[in-house]
């Protein structure tokens, strides 16, 4: 019996000893002039190592923020030890959409992202500062973010995801506050039209971006995912499209988020020596 309770004991320590670092950062955005905050996890390795890390960047949906990664995807930090990267946990405001707002010039979420956000990072942190060291991925409204910055910026990201993503929001024209960010689809359809992920297709024709897209069957996106998909595979796009029974909620994207690590794990293997 002591001996089980040793070896219970003995486990516990080990695995408390090694636990991913978890930060909150200001980082100012001179295009909106105010401070943004992000949600940094590095690996347990991270102090001692002498070499550079892969970055994820990770995108929440309508009303989350900074922290909903850290705070509602209880596997994370377990998953940063394990594939070695750091996690980036970006705020978009609660509606951003993760573009600038043609309508609004309080919003400037992409060039917060491109522009401030990661030269930030890779001046304050050990990254591997290349497009090969960079994945970019998000839920629901992340999932067209992500989608939409790896697509108009590939030399920023070599590789980008979409977990429920709401990658064309036209069907939507009352939901989520995009017509806050795009103005009315009946007064602004062109802000609609170039803003929308599937419509962006063409950028991604040469197939320098490695990507990845799931939804689950029963969420009010698969439609649109579905279309993406079926689009993608008319202009020969190179990517892993992936359908599971699954709404739109925490259970289906902590399940989604695994493959989408191992899946950029696998990339960062591949690429970087």
């Amino acid at each position: 019996m002591k001996k089980t309770i040793y070896t219970i004991f003995f486990v516990l320590l080990f695995f408390s000893a090694k636990a991913a670092k978890v930060d909150t950062l200001q980082v100012f955005s001179a295009a909106m002039n105010k401070n943004i905050k992000t949600c940094v996890i590095t690996p347990d390795n991270y102090q001692k190592s002498n070499k550079n890390f892969p970055v994820v960047y990770l995108l929440h949906g309508y009303s989350g923020n900074y922290a909903t990664w850290a705070k509602s995807f209880k596997e994370l930090r377990q998953q940063v030890d394990q594939y070695g990267f750091i996690v980036i946990g970006v705020d978009g405001n609660y509606s951003s959409w993760y573009f600038d707002s043609p309508i609004d010039t309080a919003f400037k979420y992409e060039t917060y992202i491109i522009d401030e956000l990661v030269p930030f990072i890779d001046k304050k942190y050990k990254t591997i500062a290349n497009r090969e060291g960079r994945a970019i991925s998000g839920l629901s409204m992340g999932g067209h973010g992500a989608l939409y910055l790896s697509f108009r910026h590939q030399d920023i990201f070599a590789v980008a995801g979409s977990m429920s993503g709401g990658v064309d929001f036209r069907p939507f024209p009352d939901k989520w506050d995009i017509k806050k960010r795009l103005g009315p689809i009946t007064e602004y359809p062109e802000n609609w039209e170039k803003n929308t992920v599937v419509n962006m297709l063409e950028l991604v024709k040469d197939n320098k971006l490695k990507l990845i897209i799931d939804c689950g069957v029963d969420d009010f996106f698969i439609d649109v995912n579905r279309d993406l998909h079926t689009k993608m595979l008319a202009l020969k796009i190179n990517h892993d499209y992936i359908e599971r029974p699954g709404e739109h909620n925490i259970k289906y994207w902590e399940n989604s988020l695994k493959f989408q690590l191992l899946f950029f794990y696998n990339f960062f293997n591949d690429k970087i020596k």
